[in-house]
């Protein structure tokens, strides 16, 4: 869901408008099918290849349980479904772009999905206390630290998954297009060239023999020709943007079915805010640029809401998906589907993806502590620096008016195997 990242109270839709790109959607290849409705296998060791190691950022130290602040008290029942959906992660055999990213190593955490798998847990079935005795088992904790060696604390925001009302055809208040991705967009891997540049990527498309950026938003809009398919037309204009600036959501069609518009690429180009677009223009003070400040600007102004768009030149395109589990939110950069309150993105050159953490920070813009294990499945472009999260609230508006206030310190422990020695990543 990268989510470019892959970023109501509406702090959150004001920090999103007017402080940093959409916060996550993934760049990388999913495997094929929905992996959560797949069966944990768990290959053999021997069977496993690790691929060349990757250097992380920060540095960890050893530390015990019980000086993870407010581990005994988070409430573990609903936790395995979430555990066993990231050793399928952990377990499946990667290529394309996830390979290049930092993520753990299989044989590293082979033994321990390994015991989940034969230890009679289930989703359903599955204690707080059996669960927390199968972690302390299995797993160490691991203190982050920042490239200096003291102990990381940085800013967690959050994200969620927005709901918009929608139709399959242009009619009536149905006017603003969510597009499928373009064919004639190109994606660069520079990282299979530059090996330093693993992870990078440049998108563009052909202009005879030659690579150019592809189309600008302003620039889809105002040519018919270039447009790509419109998997649904969306009845509000600021609520289709603030979609792809999640990166992700969901789509309540008027007949009534509800499907999932889940990232599938973007243009390259380089995000902009349309809320300091409105303050430079002298329409909305800076700090009232909230979602529904944008709204009723729309309705007041609807012959250049278009042109407000067009200050932000970035576009994200989407696949259509079933949504199966209303539990399960889109896939993050890991291409685990992410699971509210339970996911978050992280930075990977300090984290590798598929790690579970404990994040200890507070509740949205309160001193009530939010201490619990979490699991490092997404990225995004604003999430950078040791222990710099972005937590997932879920779905809906609840979700959102949460994401919106979020921005409070946080500190992070990396849950490592026994086994494996400090934490790695290839």
């Amino acid at each position: 869901m990268k989510r470019i990242l892959l970023s109501s109270s509406l702090l959150a839709l004001l920090a999103a408008c007017s402080t940093v790109p959409p916060s996550s959607s993934p760049e990388s290849a999913a495997p094929s099918g929905n992996i959560a409705e797949q069966p944990l296998r768990v290959p053999a060791l021997d069977s496993l290849r690790d691929t060349a190691p990757r250097t992380l950022a920060g540095r960890f130290q050893q530390v015990s349980w019980a000086t993870l602040p407010g581990w005994q008290n988070d409430d573990l029942n609903h936790v395995w479904k979430a555990f066993i959906n990231n050793c399928k992660g952990l377990m499946r055999p990667v290529s394309g772009s996830l390979a290049m990213q930092a993520r753990a190593t299989p044989r590293a955490w082979q033994p321990v999905c390994a015991a989940a798998a034969q230890s009679g847990l289930s989703a359903e079935t599955a204690t707080g206390p059996a669960v927390r005795q199968f972690l302390q088992a299995q797993l160490q904790p691991w203190r982050l630290l920042d490239a200096g060696g003291k102990a990381a604390e940085n800013t967690v925001t959050g994200y969620y998954e927005p709901l918009v009302r929608a139709s399959r055809k242009r009619q009536g208040d149905y006017q603003w297009p969510l597009y499928a991705a373009p064919e004639d967009l190109l994606t660069i891997e520079l990282g299979a060239v530059y090996p330093e540049l693993a992870g990078k990527r440049i998108r563009g498309k052909l202009a005879g023999k030659r690579v150019v950026p592809y189309d600008t938003r302003a620039e889809i809009a105002k040519s018919p020709e270039r447009q790509p398919p419109a998997i649904v037309w969306v009845n509000d204009p600021v609520e289709a943007f603030f979609l792809q600036i999640q990166g992700s959501g969901r789509a309540l069609l008027d007949n009534g079915d509800t499907i999932r518009l889940a990232y599938a690429d973007h243009n390259g180009r380089p995000y902009a805010s349309i809320g300091q677009w409105l303050a430079k223009q002298g329409e909305l003070p800076l700090a009232q640029t909230s979602m529904q400040n944008i709204k009723a600007w729309a309705k007041r102004n609807p012959a250049r809401v278009q042109e407000m768009l067009n200050a932000n030149p970035a576009m994200v395109f989407f696949n259509e998906e079933a949504v199966t589990d209303p539990e399960l939110g889109p896939k993050g950069a890991y291409s685990i589907p992410l699971i509210g309150q339970r996911s978050v993105a992280i930075d990977t050159t300090f984290v590798p993806l598929g790690t579970p953490v404990f994040l200890a920070t507070n509740y949205p813009a309160t001193n009530k502590p939010l201490e619990r294990l979490v699991f490092a499945q997404d990225t995004g472009a604003a999430i950078k620096g040791a222990a710099r999260t972005d937590f997932y609230w879920g779905f809906g508006d609840e979700a959102g008016a949460m994401a919106g206030r979020m921005k409070q310190r946080g500190a992070m422990w990396v849950l490592w195997p026994k086994q494996a020695g400090a934490p790695s990543a290839r």
